[in-house]
């Protein structure tokens, strides 16, 4: 026998009362339409800045396997065949590759630095108090806010004086003064929502403070050291007035600084393909370390709300 939903009747004696549910209302037909048309037009402005963005790295990356010709008389057209030597021209004659390492040594010595002190830094700053704690803060986040135009004079005579001039390794350390306000700044507020349980729980069983906080701590704040890594590896990948003040040696150019220069010589040469291949070297790995990590940086800027 089939059983139906209808329940049957409760006993006056038992106190029990039945409530009747009915069908849900549906929403007013006015505020459905308000909805649809607010839902595509927001969709439509992303589709526009989707648009936007996505056009100009696919006009570039398709303009370097052009001709010289084809770059003027069809500039939006698809390349008849793959100019493959763009980029090798770019790549050898150009001094690309040499450009391309150097920035690889710089970025990666930076990056693990400013990772490494900022880190530390920040959980120094989150978790312990001690007197001036605030006014270590304090300095950090004034130094986001201090134009780096102003300091490239002193900092030229200091670094000179230091015998670092045109030198990687004094680019590395000035990138990571560069960097650390705002890795200190994003650090500290990520270490706070993580849960100070675990860390007492290893301090009880005789950890360390050291050992606390590499094999504990720094593995939990993991999408936070992402993030903010995407964000200081794009900064430092793109950097040009720091290098161009403080790194004045042809062979220690840095990518930015071989772009100007590819684009300074090929104005003369008409060597455009040449030119958008070095822009397309420049832009991958940057446009690539992105794609990896992006869901890595979601998670990071969303972890701190989420706790």
């Amino acid at each position: 026998m089939k059983t139906t939903e209808t329940s049957a009747p409760v006993p006056a004696e038992s106190g029990a009362h039945v409530t009747k549910t009915g069908p849900r209302a549906a929403p007013p037909p006015g505020k459905k339409k308000e909805g649809t048309v607010l839902n595509a037009f927001s969709h439509g402005i992303l589709v526009l800045w989707a648009f936007m963005v996505v056009m100009p790295l696919l006009w570039a990356v398709m303009t370097s396997f052009k001709d010289d010709r084809s770059i003027f008389s069809s500039p939006w057209s698809l390349p008849d065949e793959l100019h493959l030597d763009n980029w090798s021209r770019a790549w050898t004659e150009a001094n690309m590759s040499d450009y391309f390492l150097n920035t690889v040594l710089v970025v990666a010595g930076s990056l693990a630095g400013t990772l490494v002190l900022g880190s530390m830094a920040a959980y120094v700053l989150a978790r312990f108090d001690f007197p001036g704690n605030r006014f270590v803060y304090y300095l950090f986040i004034g130094g986001m806010s201090f134009p780096v135009m102003l300091a490239l004079v002193p900092l030229f005579y200091v670094v000179n004086n230091m015998g670092l001039l045109n030198s990687i390794h004094g680019l590395i350390l000035v990138y990571i003064a560069y960097s650390l306000p705002f890795t200190v700044f994003f650090l500290t507020a990520f270490f706070r929502t993580l849960p100070t349980s675990v860390a007492e729980a290893a301090f009880v069983d005789g950890a360390s403070h050291s050992r606390t906080f590499f094999q504990i701590m720094l593995p939990m704040a993991r999408p936070g050291l992402i993030s903010v890594g995407i964000f200081n590896f794009l900064g430092q990948w793109n950097q040009y007035m720091l290098p161009t003040v403080l790194n004045t040696e042809p062979d220690q150019r840095v990518l930015t600084q071989g772009l100007v220069q590819l684009a300074v010589s090929q104005g003369y040469k008409g060597d455009w393909s040449g030119l958008f291949a070095g822009l397309v070297m420049a832009m991958l790995p940057v446009l690539a370390a992105y794609i990896v990590f992006q869901r890595q940086v979601v998670q990071g800027l969303t972890a701190g709300a989420l706790k």
